[in-house]
């Protein structure tokens, strides 16, 4: 049974960073295209970047410049570098195969706001 456990969003400023991580169990991670996921009040969820190994990624255009998603194979864990957030970035983060396919975590809320 694959598991997925999303850490690190917080309360962040306009302009400000946070660096979301996700740890993957029972999956053979290394060799699985993985994806973070965000779902804002009243919107459908969406597919903000995803990641096969370090030189083929994808961003969503409104992330492109300012989100870096990374992994580490060794760990089983996929990273969210956010920077310059945005007021519109507020939303439940997610992290699942690409495309999902296995039940979905408890996400980790970003809430940007001044």
């Amino acid at each position: 049974q694959v598991q997925f456990v999303e850490s690190g969003g917080g309360l962040v400023q306009p302009g400000g960073s946070l660096r979301l991580s996700c740890g993957v169990s029972g999956s053979r991670f290394s060799i699985t295209a993985m994806g973070w996921y965000r779902q804002a009040p009243g919107k459908q969820r969406e597919l903000v970047a995803g990641i096969i190994s370090d030189a083929r990624v994808k961003y969503v255009d409104s992330v492109k410049g300012r989100f870096t998603i990374s992994r580490d194979n060794a760990k089983n864990t996929v990273y969210l570098q956010m920077n310059s957030l945005k007021p519109e970035d507020t939303a439940v983060y997610y992290c699942n195969r690409d495309p999902p396919l296995y039940s979905w975590g408890q996400g980790t809320q970003v809430t940007v706001s001044s």
